[in-house]
């Protein structure tokens, strides 16, 4: 049962563990709203194939809400618990519609939340840099995100081979 705020970030690169950790500690929640900011793409049949194995490990008593406002997603959530999985998915598919505003918002939405709410993100900077002028700004506007998220959360954590390791 929620006890107050509680806001998490779970960072981790692809493959990690990050999102069964994220998860994990909702499973005592008795509701929680999942946010996806994927959408089914119908001719990538290994992203379909992710997508349903996200489905499968939900409960069944989970919400899910598909959409790109995740800053309402949050402010509708009153207090309840919600799961915002992925910053990185969602970054990608706003990264050219009015970008600062976009994060000054969600940024704001994360740090009124008044329930339990955990973020899913990739750690993308520890990698190769990008050879494209659009994959470093991606990058380098995933790491400001994140940072600027890990500010306004009490909690972050960095799941690497399926390892969890709190951060703050």
């Amino acid at each position: 049962m929620s006890r107050g705020p509680r806001r998490v970030l779970v960072v981790g690169g692809a493959r990690s563990g990050k999102s069964r950790y994220a998860e994990a500690l909702l499973l005592d929640e008795p509701a929680v709203t999942y946010v996806a900011t994927s959408f089914p793409r119908p001719d990538d049949v290994e992203w379909q194939h992710r997508v349903e194995q996200h489905r499968k490990r939900r409960p069944a008593h989970w919400r899910t809400v598909e959409t790109l406002d995740v800053a309402a997603a949050i402010d509708e959530s009153e207090g309840g618990a919600t799961l915002v999985e992925c910053v990185t998915l969602w970054l990608g598919a706003v990264l050219d519609d009015d970008l600062a505003d976009r994060c000054d918002r969600l940024v704001g939405a994360v740090a009124a939340s008044k329930g339990t709410l955990v973020l899913v993100s990739n750690e993308v900077g520890e990698g190769v840099v990008p050879a494209s002028e659009s994959g470093r700004r991606f990058r380098d506007e995933l790491g400001a995100l994140n940072a600027r998220l890990a500010a306004v959360c009490d909690e972050v954590w960095k799941v690497t081979v399926g390892i969890p390791a709190r951060l703050k």
